[in-house]
């Protein structure tokens, strides 16, 4: 059982920044984040592949960027320019070999 934790979470006023880290306890595969806000599905923030290939939500494009260390098992979120949209859970997901796994969130809160 792979486990995820993370870190970094909070409030902060709109425009502000915010970073968030996720250290797994073993080697995964594409390790990405994910946010659900109240009332809303879960949905994709970003998410990069072992190679550093990344992928991001459209909302967040150009003001969110993710990053992974491969030898701490560690994948980063910066967060700059928030809007009080981006308020949510933000949950790390990383891909092992057969199954997906998930860490306990953590919130972000923007107030505008």
């Amino acid at each position: 059982q792979v486990q995820l934790a993370e870190s970094g979470g909070g409030l902060v006023q709109a425009g502000g920044s915010l970073r968030l880290s996720c250290e797994a306890s073993a080697r995964l595969g594409n390790m990405g984040w994910y946010r659900q806000a109240p009332g809303k599905q879960r949905e994709l923030v970003a998410v990069i592949t072992v190679s550093g290939t990344t992928n991001y939500g459209d909302s967040v494009k150009g003001r969110f960027t993710i990053s992974r260390d491969n030898a701490k098992n560690t994948v980063t979120l910066q967060m700059n320019s928030l809007k009080s949209e981006d308020t949510a859970v933000y949950y790390c997901n990383g891909r092992g070999i057969i199954r997906e796994y998930w860490g306990q969130g953590t919130q972000v809160t923007v107030s505008s």
